[in-house]
């Protein structure tokens, strides 16, 4: 059977502008990476490496079947983060003992998959040792980096990317002797379209522009800087200002190389057309990392202006390309462009008003984690982590500010105990401790809620992470603080910690002890959240020493909080133990249903570790009903998901017991050979397609055999069904059948559709099983 079509996956990001010439560049740099594993593109900044690299993954990504990912460092300062930052572009959580650089080799170790490593030049020692580490151990890793300086490790091929191609200085075509045919040209010509919709070069501008683009030496950035300002000015007017500006730049800085002098110039020129109100809020915008709302600006940036003035000003700034508008699942952010960012940040360093604009920004996003702490349990649980997810180089952002000084570390502890609810339901344990050892390392406050506070999320999220000795450390430094305040809920928290340390020791009957106390805490204290997560621990504790009617008490208790306000996580962390209990208890039925309901809400929450559970439970049934090719999928389903986000069994420490037994049955009733079939059938399953499998929604994934029976095709779809498995593109397939190239879409869409399929290798796949069970015996 033929594997699913991979050539989607991946985050590479749908490009809102055309992309003009570079075939040249694009087919040296596909040649590197033919013959090398590590091929980094150089230059000076904006001469076009990162949207080359995009376009050359872009037209190889169907060489690589599990997918192309693409890599921000632009906004990374922390030399200690670039392995989380890989991780979380591949959606890879920690688990278990296993540091996250190990998991990220397990990872890739048995896939074939690209990597762009975008903006390294300011991290490049700690991207280099990622990058060495990887490539020695992942045979089909393949890694694009863009730097403005080599990786400079073993193997690396490295591609000065050049400016856009020009006439020679003595040569001056005309646009009907081929002026269209230079990149340069080609660049202006359609962005100044863009910017000014009547412009276009004709027999009367062409000298200007080229004369031009010669000035800014072809660098896109540059020329896209120079085509916008046709909103306003005529192309002589645009010339006039170059010439002057550029000599006198390179007067003034003669040392410095001459596409860095007209890219520093082009930008000054950008910002001394900019009004004083434009200036200040360039400056004030560099404050953010990543992209940024409107409402950010407004409650950070705006000094004395009117939120009408704010809007006016950022509005302007995007008509002057100083801002990129960007639509992020139907809300609009901003971000600046890393070269606009540093120019701004300069100006902004003349000024008085970093240290308070730091503040504010560290002010608005605590005041958005907490906002979220408060309504975890609510209707808009999934709003809160889409925010946060969006969010996380602001946040990121902010803590780090919290460590310059011991007297901004509170605060910092405050967002990082905020933050707990989405690290932990993003599997981001790494990351929060952390943040949190580093926070606790320097807070001025020795004692007090919040220092308690942070001792819990720390202790726990430890156990989760399988580190005992730092769980009970923690715990055991959390408690002696707690006896120090008269405060229930930070007693009830420590205890809780100390079921959470005995529940990953196995001390199942403490930890149920513990989780009693904090738990009758918690619920004369009237915190819900709190609540639940006693309730949780307490179930798994509870079922693990074979007390059922107490898990089952625990579980429907969660599931009434949480039905009630429209919760998500723990609804469905809640779902898959009461599953396992019904399971046991061999109400199969029951536990099918509840583990369905489990994956359906784990898949729209994407909480894929809740949902990998949920499909243990289904991989049991489905063994137990005699369904053994399915047990076989759906196992595969279950590994590849745990390889990302770790085994669900370090929450349900009772799925693992019956792992191992269960694979065995189904390998007896299958044999080898089929089971590694199926099993790999599902281990090289998109999330979406894995969920849509064990909810047995018709996919057209990977049970195509299955669709045959309940669909039939035209005898003119089923011939041109073997023509697409033969390989024939639509204008093949048109001129062998003679009949217009328009009518063989058509039938392609028809087959498409029919089948429930979505790409031309699955209706190949399953016209070639149609033709082998076809064959006679």
């Amino acid at each position: 059977m033929y594997p699913a079509n991979k050539a989607n996956l991946g985050d590479l990001p749908h490009s809102l502008t055309s992309f003009v010439g570079r075939r040249r560049e694009i087919s040296e740099v596909r040649h590197l990476m033919s013959v090398s594993r590590l091929v980094t593109l150089t230059g000076v900044g904006g001469v076009g490496k990162t949207r080359l690299a995009l376009r050359v993954a872009v037209d190889s990504r169907r060489a690589f079947e599990d997918g192309v990912w693409l890599v921000g460092l632009g906004e990374l300062n922390d030399t200690g983060a670039v392995v989380d930052t890989v991780s979380a572009t591949l959606n890879l959580r920690e688990g278990g003992g296993t540091s996250l650089e190990d998991l990220l080799v397990e990872y890739l170790t048995s896939r074939k998959l690209l990597l762009i490593l975008d903006n390294c030049e300011h991290l490049v020692e700690s991207i280099a040792d990622l990058t060495s580490t990887l490539l020695h151990s992942c045979p089909d890793l393949r890694v694009l980096a863009t730097s403005r300086e080599p990786l400079g490790i073993g193997g690396e091929a490295v591609f000065r990317v050049p400016p856009l191609t020009m006439p020679e200085p003595d040569r001056q075509p005309t646009i009907s002797n081929g002026l269209n045919n230079y990149e340069a040209i080609r660049l202006f010509a359609e962005r100044a379209a863009t910017a000014a919709p009547d412009f276009a070069i004709t027999e009367r501008n062409q000298d200007v522009v080229l004369t031009i683009c010669r000035r800014l030496d072809g660098l896109p950035l540059a020329i896209e800087l120079a085509a916008v300002r046709l909103r306003a000015m005529s192309a002589n007017q645009i010339l006039q200002r170059l010439t002057d500006r550029y000599a006198l730049l390179t007067k003034g800085s003669r040392g410095a190389p001459a596409r860095q002098q007209t890219l520093q110039w082009c930008i000054d020129w950008s910002h001394d057309l900019c009004s004083h109100a434009e200036r200040e809020m360039w400056g004030r915008l560099t404050v953010f990392s990543g992209s940024f709302e409107l409402d950010a600006v407004e409650g950070i940036c705006a000094g004395n202006m009117p939120p009408t003035q704010v809007v006016d000003v950022v509005t302007s700034l995007i008509d002057k390309s100083i801002l990129i508008q960007e639509g992020v699942d139907g809300t609009i952010r901003y971000r600046l462009l890393e070269t606009l960012r540093d120019y701004g940040m300069e100006r902004l360093q003349e000024t008085s008003e970093v240290a308070s604009l730091l503040r504010r920004h560290r002010d608005w996003y605590e005041r958005a984690v907490i906002e979220a702490e408060r309504n975890w349990i609510g209707p808009q649980q999934m709003d809160w982590i889409a925010m946060l997810n969006a969010e996380q180089p602001n946040v990121r952002a902010a803590l780090q500010f919290c460590l310059t000084w011991p007297i901004e570390a509170e605060a910092g502890l405050r967002m990082a105990n905020g933050l707990y609810p989405y690290w932990r339901a993003r599997g981001k344990l790494r990351e929060g401790i952390r943040w949190l050892r580093q926070l606790l390392a320097v807070a001025d406050c020795k004692s007090g809620f919040e220092r308690i506070k942070g001792l819990y999320v720390l202790s726990v999220m430890s156990a989760l992470h399988g580190d005992a000795d730092s769980s009970l450390l923690n715990a055991q430094k959390g408690s002696a603080l707690a006896a120090q305040v008269d405060d229930p809920t930070a007693t009830a928290l420590m205890a809780d910690a100390a079921g959470h340390h005995a529940l990953f020791t196995h001390d199942f009957a403490g930890a149920s002890a513990h989780f009693e106390s904090s738990l009758a805490a918690f619920r004369t204290e009237g915190h819900i959240l709190y609540m639940i997560w006693s309730l949780l621990g307490l179930a798994v504790s509870s079922s693990a020493q074979g007390d059922w009617a107490r898990s089952d008490e625990c579980h429907r208790e969660i599931l009434q909080l949480t039905e009630s306000c429209g919760e998500s996580v723990y609804r469905g962390w809640s779902l898959l133990g009461a599953g396992i209990g019904a399971w046991n208890r061999g109400n199969f039925s029951r536990a099918k249903e509840l583990a369905e309901e489990g994956v359906r809400l784990a898949r729209s929450a994407d909480n894929r570790l809740g949902a990998a559970g949920c499909i243990e439970v289904l991989t049991w049934i489905a063994t137990d009903e005699g369904i053994p090719r399915r047990s076989a999928t759906l196992m595969g389903i279950v590994e590849a998901i745990a390889q990302t986000v770790g085994s669900p069994s370090a929450v349900y420490p009772n799925l693992l017991v019956h792992q191992e037994p269960y694979e065995k049955r189904v390998r007896q009733s299958m044999g080898d050979r089929a089971f590694t079939s199926a099993f790999r059938d599902g281990f090289r399953m998109r999330f979406e397609d894995a969920a849509a499998f064990a909810l047995n929604e018709a996919t057209g994934g990977f049970r195509a055999p299955a669709v045959s029976k309940t669909t039939s095709l035209t005898r003119r779809e089923r011939e041109v069904a073997q023509l697409v498995a033969q390989g024939m593109t639509n204008k093949s397939i048109a001129a062998k059948l003679v009949i217009s190239q328009r009518t063989a879409q058509g039938h392609v869409e028809h087959i498409l559709r029919k089948l429930g399929f979505t790409s031309r290798s699955q209706i190949a796949a399953w016209s070639i099983e149609q033709s082998q069970s076809a064959e006679p015996e």
